[in-house]
């Protein structure tokens, strides 16, 4: 678990409730279902509209990364494997590393290393994965900008929500039963659409940039050490180039 999704989650929320209740305040006041269905309808309308299927599909399954605790040892499992692959070259050839495709957990790795047993041109190999690499950052961050582009759009229709309640505010002004009410959801809208975007929305599509970035990350080190051992690089140098990787993480 991501403690500082969870924490910074519980502190943001709770730090405003607090606040609240010290100013005299009532959480029933905060508690508008009109204004809510409102900001959170308009918001989930306005990111369909803006963004492709496929984004919405991966961007809503990415959530979960973003209560996930970032692992390093992804990292380092993926250095050993490299290595093993560097010693068996060193000590017999690169064709030797054949044998542990297969058994490989990462496909990526198993692509790159089977391209380096079939003799792919190095210049060539590059360019093939590194544009693989481009291409899946590009589709994952794509996937991870529904959460900030939610983020862009809840304060606006939050306002939307506020208009709505001053509209029907002013449209029963000879009742002042329904006064209270209608003020209490033009706020609150605005509320909504202003917390839900900085508390929720654009925190956690931030976090997902940053999640994107480290899986990149662990593909160009991967790249990296295969290049080091097509290039004749003994297990140490090329340990050498990957654990900067590791160390600039």
């Amino acid at each position: 678990m991501e403690m500082t999704t969870v924490l910074g989650l519980a502190i943001g929320i709770g730090g405003i409730l607090i606040g609240n209740l010290i100013e005299g305040g009532h959480l029933e006041s905060l508690v508008q279902g009109a204004a809510f269905l409102i900001v959170t309808g308009g918001t989930a309308g306005a990111v369909l509209v803006s963004s492709k299927s496929e984004d919405i599909k991966i961007g809503l399954a990415m959530l979960k990364k973003a209560f996930q605790q970032r692992d390093d040892s992804n990292l380092r499992k993926a250095m050993v494997d490299v290595l093993d692959c560097a010693r068996l070259a060193r000590k017999d050839s690169i064709l030797a590393i054949d044998s542990r495709i297969n058994s490989m957990q990462s496909k990526f790795m198993a692509n790159v290393m089977r391209a380096i047993v079939d003799g792919v041109d190095p210049k060539v190999l590059r360019d093939i994965f590194e544009k693989e690499i481009e291409v899946e950052e590009e589709r994952l961050l794509s996937a991870a900008k529904i959460w900030t582009d939610a983020g862009g759009y809840a304060p606006t229709i939050g306002i939307i929500g506020a208009v709505l309640g001053l509209i029907h505010v002013m449209g029963n002004l000879s009742d002042t039963s329904k006064l209270g009410a209608g003020i209490a959801t033009a706020f609150v809208a605005t509320i909504y659409g202003v917390g839900f975007s900085n508390l929720i929305f654009l925190p956690i599509g931030s976090k997902l940039k940053k999640k994107v970035l480290d899986e990149m990350k662990l593909k160009e080190m991967i790249l990296e050490g295969a290049l080091c051992i097509q290039a004749g690089l003994s297990p140490v140098l090329v340990e050498i180039r990957m654990q900067s990787f590791i160390e600039n993480g």
